[in-house]
């Protein structure tokens, strides 16, 4: 029944949603837009880096200085090389599945730079081939559209009614809903009754993913 498993990347497979937000949310009330973490999160979270600066332009009613995303992309990355660890599960999970022999890739709205840094951190790059990493950043549209997951489901030689998605916010949900895939939400951190709502079967722990797949113990 299925082929294809595709990860996103932020918040399953590397814990990296509030290291990313703590760091936003200090730049942001550093220039003028005063923002909690939990703001951050409720606002700009799974949001391109361009549309992140966007929004904040409209908050504070002007532009933000030229450099100001390359500097949020070095903080963000100092803080991630000091505190950034995988998800609970997560390379149990990914080892489950590929010995069960179904194909893995990522599928995350950030940049290809970004993904493989974070994977390498913590230390879940090898399980993924080198070819399996698709980002955002190279399709039209980004996530709620399907584009991203069928994309990936076309270079990894997949049908996308035999590929499961595995998200963590409502806008990757309705992504992959869209794209006719299956689409499980993973909860541990996220808004549980959004994910329902945008389509997702639910899984709170990573440890409970091969089960939900219907794969056999190893």
């Amino acid at each position: 029944m299925h082929e294809l498993v595709i990860f996103d990347c932020d918040g399953v497979l590397v814990d990296s949603e509030v290291i990313s937000n703590e760091v936003l949310a200090r730049m942001l009330t550093r220039e003028g837009v005063p923002t909690t973490l939990r703001e951050a999160r409720r606002d700009y979270q799974g949001l391109l880096l361009a549309d992140i600066r966007s929004h904040a332009e409209a908050k504070l009613g002007r532009s933000l200085p030229s450099g100001w995303l390359a500097e949020y992309e070095h903080e963000r990355a100092e803080a991630f090389r000091h505190g950034l660890e995988p998800v609970a599960g997560a390379a149990e999970a990914v080892r489950r599945v590929k010995a069960a022999g179904l194909k893995v890739c990522v599928a995350s709205q950030g940049a290809l730079k970004k993904t493989r840094m974070t994977l390498g951190l913590t230390g879940l790059r090898d399980l993924f081939p080198p070819d399996a990493l698709f980002s955002a950043h190279d399709v039209p549209r980004p996530k709620p559209d399907p584009a991203l997951f069928q994309h990936a489901a076309r270079y990894m030689d997949a049908k996308p009614s035999a590929c499961v998605v595995i998200e963590d916010t409502p806008s990757g949900v309705m992504a992959a809903v869209a794209a006719g895939m299956r689409t499980i939400g993973y909860a541990a951190d996220s808004d549980e009754r959004a994910l329902r709502n945008a389509g997702a079967e639910i899984v709170r722990s990573l440890d409970g993913l091969p089960k939900l797949l219907g794969l056999l113990p190893v």
